[in-house]
């Protein structure tokens, strides 16, 4: 029998069996480095998605942002110039009022100091009638000036709330548009206002009769 050479009989029987396992580990090797180089390609591309989801986000929020800046705007020059406008025509309104309060008011302290200064009226004196006609008609301007002061001010007739007072003003008015009196009160405090020059013209001719007489 003849005797086999152990390494000459591998050789022979397996001639590319070291071939193929040299091909195989390059292979998988490539294969290890594709996997790595992909993994890594992909690990950058979830990383570039993130940063694009971030500047989407971004550009998102910005625009909520200057939609909000936008309507704001708009928004608060609509309400505030509206505001500025009813503000501007209540001080106005209050400017006039308070004028017409101030005149009110110093009629008040005239007639004020003029029925102050009147004097008792003494009989004896000779011109006691000229002097009592005189008082009587201080008497009767001033009650004039405050029947009138009234009619322009309900807080002088013991209403306090001026917005009640403008709502009565609206419920108590004819049809014409002219104010109807809310109590027998006012009504003839208007009918004294609108009859004292008669009252005042016949008290003067009493007077003068009775001086006459």
């Amino acid at each position: 029998m003849a005797a086999f050479n152990e390494p000459d009989l591998l050789e022979e029987d397996f001639p590319v069996s070291n071939e193929q396992t040299a091909l195989l580990s390059d292979d998988q090797e490539e294969l290890d480095n594709q996997a790595t180089s992909l993994q890594a390609k992909l690990a950058e591309l979830n990383r570039a998605r993130e940063k694009l989801e971030k500047e989407k986000a971004t550009v998102e929020e910005s625009r909520r942002r200057f939609s909000e800046f936008e309507t704001g705007r708009e928004e608060m020059l609509h309400e505030i110039t509206r505001s500025v406008g009813l503000l501007e025509e209540a001080h106005m309104d209050s400017q006039r009022e308070a004028e017409q309060m101030a005149r009110t008011l110093n009629d008040l302290r005239d007639a004020l100091l003029k029925v102050e200064a009147l004097e008792d009226v003494d009989t004896q004196n000779n011109q006691w009638k000229v002097l009592l006609t005189r008082n009587l008609t201080t008497i009767e301007n001033a009650r004039m000036e405050l029947n009138s002061a009234r009619l322009k001010w309900v807080i002088l007739n013991g209403e306090q709330d001026s917005s009640l007072s403008s709502s009565m003003d609206t419920e108590h008015s004819s049809p014409s548009g002219l104010p109807i009196p809310a109590s027998f009160g006012q009504l003839c405090l208007w009918g004294l206002a609108l009859t004292w020059p008669i009252l005042l013209v016949g008290v003067t001719l009493a007077i003068a009769l009775l001086l006459k007489g």
